[in-house]
């Protein structure tokens, strides 16, 4: 298995799971937003959901940099 290989399967694995926890994350506009009413309440992330802000920050990253790695090994 070479590095071309390698990077291509942390590439679909980091994608895969950036959806998923891009999915789970809770969203911070309720229904009235979509309708024009101003109701934004701004809150700190706490427990499981900076938990999962964190995996996600981190899942993007590696997905990123494994782009960039596969850009940059001559084929």
């Amino acid at each position: 298995m070479n590095i071309g290989s390698f990077l291509q399967t942390v590439i679909l694995i980091s994608a895969i799971l950036s959806i998923l926890l891009i999915l789970l994350q809770q969203r911070g506009a309720s229904l009235g937003a979509g309708f024009g009413a101003s109701g934004e309440l701004f809150t700190a992330r706490r427990g499981l959901d900076k938990s999962l802000f964190n995996a996600t920050v981190v899942c993007v990253t590696v997905f990123i940099c494994s782009i960039v790695g596969l850009l940059i090994i001559p084929a």
